[in-house]
């Protein structure tokens, strides 16, 4: 490299470090902070630590965790909470930068992405509805507890849950889903929520078949086809329990 350009180089060097010092914002700072932070523009170690950047640590000493989402920093009632129940105390570590970012404005501050599930403690990912709506459409409108019963926690769609794998909700069977799960507890199940399903009439017909264990009825019925029976049904009904008839 010629000598020239060698100078040239050192100049500009040196004119970018100066001009650093002497306008550290316009120079180095990503963006403006959030109106919220404004009177810290220029106390960067505020927020920054020496050769470490944002740190949580200098987070929390404004923002109380146990306050956050229920009190300003000024220590006045949020009239507003942006979640029905402030989570921000139920997480497993106070890592806001994980979440939260600054310098481009109050949209950039708000949680990046897609929010890990993770950070929360377990008995809080079990309350979803604390942070989000219920759907409102039919299908969920029947649906009480926990949404994990069918969604994942990374993706909303698609549902996990197959129905058809235990059991298919055919031309007889397109019923209300408290018409077989009691309470709406998707744990369990029961046959006897239809007129001709009662339990003397059931242990009479599996009775004739030598079948005495007729408790977990989608263990041999998968649809509403009185054939379509797993295994066959006098056949795996004798097979297990013997003929005794």
């Amino acid at each position: 490299m010629k000598p020239v350009v060698k100078l040239l180089l050192a100049i500009n060097l040196l004119a970018l470090a100066a001009l650093a010092f002497v306008y550290p914002q316009p120079m180095v700072g990503p963006g403006k902070l959030i109106p919220g932070h404004k009177q810290l523009e220029g106390d960067c170690f505020a927020c920054h630590a020496p050769l470490r950047g944002a740190d949580s640590l200098r987070c929390v000493s404004c923002h109380k965790p146990e306050t956050i989402g229920r009190l300003t920093t000024t220590g006045l009632p949020i009239a507003k909470p942006l979640t029905a129940t402030p989570f921000h105390q139920k997480l497993v570590s106070q890592d806001c930068v994980a979440c939260h970012s600054d310098h481009a404005g109050v949209k950039r501050y708000r949680a990046q992405g897609r929010f890990d599930h993770a950070l929360l403690q377990k008995a809080t990912r079990e309350q979803c509805q604390g942070c989000h709506q219920s759907p409102t459409d039919a299908l969920h409108r029947q649906i009480s507890g926990n949404c994990n019963q069918c969604h994942g926690q990374d993706k909303w769609t698609p549902a996990t849950f197959d129905h058809d794998k235990y059991f298919e909700l055919d031309r007889d069977h397109n019923a209300r889903c408290a018409t077989c799960h009691l309470r709406n507890d998707y744990s369990r199940y029961t046959c006897f929520g239809c007129h001709e399903h009662s339990p003397a009439s059931i242990r009479r017909e599996h009775v004739e078949e030598g079948i005495r264990d007729f408790d977990n009825c989608v263990e041999c019925h998968r649809n509403a086809d009185e054939h379509d029976i797993r295994g066959g049904y006098g056949e795996r009904g004798r097979r297990r329990h013997g003929d005794d008839d």
